[in-house]
């Protein structure tokens, strides 16, 4: 009886951890399942960190507020943000915001936001607010991009003085066979040309912001889209023709069906790769 007693328990047991369920893990570059401590340690010691986020996956969100709260605490305060998700041309206004100038209501009626900022990005202002942490937007203004799609980088040309200070300064650099780039020309339907080179002037203003804003002895943590940060190229390209000595640190989103091990293609992406379910709840 106690034999067979053991041997339902051990049933259970396995029974329970077949059914477990988890809401992420953490693998490094090679596929090798790692934990949260060894992304923070590495995170600490980094020049740069490019949070690749997936827009709507609520375990992105999650873990940036949570690796923003941690090096906070860990590295005393030397800490500066900045995101994809807000344009240069709204600078003035998050200075406003983070000096006490102005409210955060105030803030929000004015600014451009994405249409997930009060769920995914508020937290992270209000941080920032509570710990007077600057924050820099780092996006080229959406309006230049979209010059850029339907002309090319010859539509900067004719822009005033005053409209260049908001992205990198022209010429940029562009190597159209990078895979990324090369990439959004299959992606079907209308898609032309001009629009990797729409892509690689918001990479170029992003790593020129980060590198502007950057103080000397500060971990610059950014948050964008894992588009602009996998497998080393875009912002990580354009940060090292800037600055080839910078310790630039990246981490991915992906998410999978099966949660056991990373496939392939997902291998390599970055230096941390977070795995969520496909079936995890989205935030928009």
């Amino acid at each position: 009886m106690k034999r067979s007693f053991l041997a339902l328990c051990g049933i259970l047991i396995l029974s329970s951890f077949s059914m477990d369920k988890p809401a992420w893990k953490l693998f490094d570059k090679t596929g090798k399942e790692c934990n949260y401590q060894n992304l923070l340690d590495e995170a600490s010691k980094a020049d740069v960190i490019l949070f690749g986020e997936l827009h709507d996956n609520a375990i992105s969100h999650w873990l940036q507020y949570e690796l923003l709260s941690d090096l906070y605490n860990k590295n005393r305060g030397q800490l500066i943000l900045g995101a994809e998700m807000f344009e240069t041309d709204n600078q003035l206004l998050l200075n406003e915001l983070i000096e006490g100038q102005i409210s955060l209501k105030n803030f929000e009626a004015e600014a451009k936001l994405w249409p997930n900022y009060s769920t995914d990005y508020k937290p992270l202002v209000e941080f920032a607010l509570e710990h007077h942490i600057s924050f820099i937007g780092t996006n080229i203004p959406r309006r230049y991009a979209a010059s850029v799609n339907r002309k090319g980088f010859e539509a900067l040309d004719s822009l005033s003085d005053q409209a260049k200070t908001l992205m990198a300064p022209l010429p940029i650099s562009y190597d159209s066979a990078l895979p990324s780039y090369k990439a959004m020309m299959n992606m079907g339907g209308h898609v032309g040309a001009n629009l990797p080179k729409a892509q690689a002037i918001k990479d170029a203003t992003m790593a020129w912001n980060i590198l502007k804003y950057k103080p000397q002895e500060s971990i610059f943590l950014h948050f964008n889209g894992a588009y602009h940060s996998d497998n080393f190229e875009g912002i990580v390209w354009y940060l090292k023709k800037y600055n080839p000595h910078l310790n630039i640190l990246t981490i991915t989103t992906v998410e999978q069906d099966k949660m056991d091990s990373l496939q392939q293609e997902n291998i390599g992406k970055a230096n941390f790769i977070i795995l969520v379910p496909q079936s995890m709840t989205k935030t928009h």
